[in-house]
């Protein structure tokens, strides 16, 4: 079972469903008038529900109730299945959870907060929905077929995937960047079982260059031990992009796995099983960047 982190405060703030879109989500309220920053949290890529949940851990409840313990305003939400494109799955109903943040009269501004697929989504979010700002969590520059088999190979490389399963990873993976992929290629044959609109979508889509054109500031983390989104594919890509930018703040959170949770092991998927909460330094870093 879940249980909060100590550097959350429950009697600081209140909970309250709310409808986000075509969704449910949470809005996590501050106890006093404001004013006070609001933050919309974006979950990463597959199916996620509103805390992100992953075994025992939800590091997105983490990151809502230690954000309010500091004074901000939060909405998550459970992502909508099945969508045929990354813009459908996520921008329709993070625009809506911006302008529900917008109405509240305690809230002045409000903040995208990406993991992630999130990350990658966050600068279309905000392409077409005015924000004061993005907090970007190892999110992905490197395309995500490439990533895929990146990862697979680390993975493949200590016996944690089925015989066959990398060579399968990349035969699809191929497909995806290749000239072959069509809109009727069958989704058995993708990565993920995604549909071809969806990779066709995300080939066509740069997320460093969009946050680029964005005139708002930004915090980019990174986690050092994150194996899926790293240092020297993703940040890499963020940090070249957005050199010319000095309203770009980029922070790397050495000991931080991909979720943001703090240890000294080299990060394995297995790690997960067990509780554990998103760094508190992660939290207080988006805090105050936020004020």
């Amino acid at each position: 079972m879940w249980e909060p982190p100590e550097y959350a405060d429950p009697s600081s703030f209140t909970e309250h469903e709310v409808t986000v879109g075509a969704v449910a989500g949470t809005l996590t309220l501050p106890v006093g008038a404001g004013p006070r920053p609001g933050v919309v949290l974006l979950a990463g890529g597959g199916p996620q529900d509103r805390d992100e949940t992953t075994g025992p851990n939800k590091p997105l409840k983490d990151l809502a109730w230690g954000l309010a313990s500091r004074g901000a305003a939060v909405v998550r939400f459970d992502k909508r299945a099945g969508a045929p494109t990354m813009a459908e799955e996520y921008v329709p109903d993070a625009h809506a959870a911006v302008r529900l943040l917008a109405t509240r009269p305690e809230v002045d501004r409000v903040f995208l907060a990406g993991h992630s697929m999130g990350g990658k989504v966050a600068p279309r979010v905000a392409a077409a929905e005015p924000v004061a700002g993005m907090v970007l969590l190892a999110a992905d520059a490197q395309p995500m077929h490439e990533a895929a088999v990146r990862v697979a190979r680390h993975l493949d490389s200590f016996g944690a995937l089925p015989d066959g399963f990398l060579d399968t990873i990349v035969r699809q993976a191929t497909l995806v960047g290749g000239p072959d992929l069509k809109p009727s290629t069958p989704a058995a044959d993708l990565l993920f079982g995604f549909p071809a609109s969806y990779w066709l979508d995300l080939r066509d889509y740069d997320p460093v260059a969009t946050a680029a054109a964005l005139d708002v500031p930004m915090l980019i983390l990174q986690g050092g031990r994150d194996y899926q989104v790293t240092v020297d594919e993703d940040l890499a890509r963020w940090r070249a992009g957005l050199a010319h930018r000095a309203d770009v703040d980029i922070r790397v959170h050495d000991a931080c796995d991909h979720l943001f949770f703090p240890g000294t092991e080299p990060s394995r998927p297995e790690q997960y099983t067990h509780p554990q909460h998103v760094d508190e330094a992660v939290v207080d870093d988006i805090a105050t960047w936020l004020k």
